[in-house]
């Protein structure tokens, strides 16, 4: 019976999927592999920044990839690339249903729970997340100029503008719904006591929203 180590044995997370896509488009090192994340993956999959000095290693050790070291002047590199297997690996996964997407919003849980604070406390809360998608979205401009003039990777602009077009809807709703929000919680008496503002009016108007999206998605079929 061969020797299987614990490193074999790990099931493969949808980082080192994330990782393994990467090497699809090129070999990197580490810390260009980190860059890379950080001005791509990390807008919709930031687990991969947390794993990044570790996950090539494991998919080298499970036959993934392949390190190779060498010099810059005096200092080491090590350059990954992806093998055979990496690329059957990959094409496999993407073969397999996609998990439900998740999302990790922590202005959303302090407004989930602003009944236990107080309304400044919620209004500083919305701000902060207003600001944070304009940061964002000023950063995405600079992303999609560069994409539509001077590409890193020509071959992958088809594939960088349907992905680029759903981070900016992200944002752009985050935006207009905290700007939304503010407006609304102005009008309370405080957290625990919305006063004479309409929860109920703005549950229907939500609801008619909801049925309009649904119905063209219907009407589609």
């Amino acid at each position: 019976m061969p020797n299987t180590s614990p490193i074999d044995r790990r099931p493969r997370t949808t980082t080192s999927y994330a990782i393994l896509g990467l090497l699809s488009v090129r070999s990197w090192t580490t810390y260009e592999l980190a860059k890379q994340v950080s001005r791509s993956l990390n807008w919709f999959w930031p687990r991969a920044e947390r794993k990044i000095y570790d996950e090539p290693k494991v998919l080298v050790a499970e036959g993934l990839a392949t390190a190779s070291r060498s010099f810059t002047g005096q200092r080491p590199r090590t350059v990954y690339d992806i093998t055979g297997a990496g690329r059957d690996a990959l094409a496999g996964w993407l073969d397999e249903p996609p998990a439900p997407r998740s999302t990790e919003f922590e202005a959303m849980l302090k407004v989930f729970f602003a009944d236990a604070g107080s309304l400044a406390q919620l209004l500083a809360t919305l701000d902060a997340a207003q600001a944070a998608a304009y940061d964002r979205l000023s950063e995405l401009t600079g992303m999609i100029e560069a994409v539509a003039s001077d590409a890193e990777f020509p071959a992958r602009v088809h594939i960088s503008a349907l992905t680029l077009r759903l981070q900016f809807v992200q944002e752009a709703a985050v935006f207009e719904w905290a700007r939304w929000a503010r407006g609304e919680v102005q009008q309370w008496s405080d957290t625990a006591d919305p006063g004479r503002w309409d929860s109920r009016d703005a549950l229907s108007a939500l609801l008619a929203e909801v049925h309009d999206v649904l119905d063209v998605e219907a009407g589609g079929k």
